[in-house]
């Protein structure tokens, strides 16, 4: 098999998300003996499952339908898929997304013709269901791509764009020994963090640093669905836990796998971001109302000082962070209860000036 596509899938059938997607997925331009779409449920509470049992009985050459054992979030779903992946090249796609017809067709002949092991393009943000393209992302630059040296390995890092608009090499995601990986008793492959939102921010410098020769065509070939529901538009407790794990993977990783003195800069700046900014600044507006914010975010810094003393001193942090949030952090790191305090007045202000 030349490319598994694996779609994790969880209540996604309301207002024809799921149909969509797969209707794009079966519309591939790609032939059923060179493609399969390995689609896994989450233990849905809607009719998901159903729907993708139906498309399995109407496509039984292209697609497959799988169900979690319990709810495992999407790096479950995905272990799940993976375990049943036999193709050379793998490819995901969110169950709320779609692509053009010859999204995966085009990705595949960019590898063959310039010998990449991990192909991309761009994206675009739609709020309908349409292929007339919206506001288009550019996921990567040119600059990032060819054959890889450590510069560029450095740009993929910093600004790796979405996973999920990507194909890659099987050796990729699984790493050279496919066969040491950890298998659980239902057969998910161990290669995602489970049971946690951004799964994808705990494995990406990893794979990004398996790549020997990356190509990116310039088009928006993929549609990125802007719904409240989506995961980047819901803020809750759960949501930043997940995320203050995924930091702590993404540099357990780092120090693992060995890279963590070559990429020192470019993981502390990756760290930073995911495990303290964003998630200090997602906890501290008034709206989220997130029970023990002062204790949550006085230990979220000093996890962040013992794991990075001098981060403030960072290359990246410096030239990318906006300057009021750079005061702020500022302020957090000398004196937490100043800061809460400020923070709050300086919100009361402004939304009083509303």
């Amino acid at each position: 098999m030349k490319l598994s596509v694996i779609v994790p899938v969880y209540n996604m059938a309301a207002d024809d998300k799921l149909i969509h997607c797969l209707d794009s997925l079966e519309a591939q331009t790609v032939s059923d003996s060179e493609i399969e779409i390995i689609t896994v449920d989450d233990r849905s509470t809607d009719d998901s499952y159903r729907i993708l049992c139906d498309y399995e009985k109407k496509y039984p050459s292209r697609f497959k339908a799988y169900r979690c054992p319990v709810n495992l979030h999407q790096g479950g779903a995905k272990n799940l898929g993976l375990a049943h992946a036999s193709g050379e090249w793998i490819g995901f796609i969110d169950a709320d997304d779609w692509v053009t017809n010859d999204y995966y067709e085009r990705l595949l002949s960019k590898a063959e013709e310039t010998g990449a092991d991990m192909v991309g393009c761009d994206y675009s943000l739609v709020d309908e269901y349409t292929f007339t393209p919206g506001q288009v992302v550019h996921n990567n630059t040119p600059a990032q791509t060819g054959v890889m040296d450590e510069e560029k390995y450095r740009l993929l890092l910093l600004d790796t764009g979405s996973l999920v608009v990507k194909i890659y090499r099987r050796r990729i995601i699984f790493g050279e020994n496919e066969e040491e990986l950890k298998v659980s008793d239902d057969g998910r492959v161990h290669v995602f963090p489970e049971n946690i939102f951004y799964e994808d921010n705990a494995v990406s410098n990893t794979w990004m640093l398996r790549v020997k020769h990356f190509e990116y065509i310039p088009e928006p070939l993929y549609y990125y669905y802007q719904h409240d529901s989506s995961t980047v538009h819901t803020i809750s407790k759960k949501n930043l836990e997940d995320r203050i794990v995924a930091g702590r993977q993404l540099l357990d990783e780092a120090k693992t796998k060995g890279y963590i003195e070559t990429y020192h800069d470019e993981i502390e700046f990756l760290y930073t971001v995911l495990f303290y900014v964003n998630t200090l600044f997602s906890a501290m507006p008034k709206r989220m109302h997130i029970k023990g914010c002062y204790g949550f975010t006085r230990d979220l810094a000093r996890e962040m000082k013992a794991a990075f003393p001098g981060f403030e001193n960072n290359r990246y942090y410096c030239e990318r962070i906006h300057p009021e949030e750079k005061k702020l952090i500022s302020m957090q790191m000398k004196n937490h209860l100043l800061f809460y305090i400020y923070y709050r007045l300086l919100w009361l202000y402004r939304d009083m000036k509303r």
